[in-house]
C-alpha cells in the first residue's frame, strides 16, 4: 500500500480495506458505500465522505 487512506485513518465503521490484484499499481480501497472501489477524492483526498454523494448506496462516513 503506497498511502493509508483517510477512511482507515479516520477509522469509518464501513471501511473494509484494499483489494491488491498483484501489485500497488492495482491496488484499490473499498467499502460498504464503494464496493467496487472508493473514489481517490475521498480515500486520499479532503472529502470527508461526511455527506451523501452519488453512488455512495445511502451510507456515508461513521467514526468506528
Amino acid at each position: 500500500m503506497l498511502e493509508e487512506p483517510s477512511c482507515s485513518k479516520r477509522k469509518c465503521i464501513h471501511f473494509l480495506g484494499v483489494m491488491n490484484g498483484g501489485d500497488e499499481s492495482t491496488e484499490r480501497n473499498y467499502c460498504e458505500a464503494f464496493p467496487d472501489g472508493i473514489p481517490r477524492f475521498i480515500a486520499y483526498g479532503k472529502n470527508r465522505h461526511d455527506r451523501h454523494i452519488k453512488g455512495d448506496h445511502g451510507i456515508k462516513f461513521e467514526k468506528a
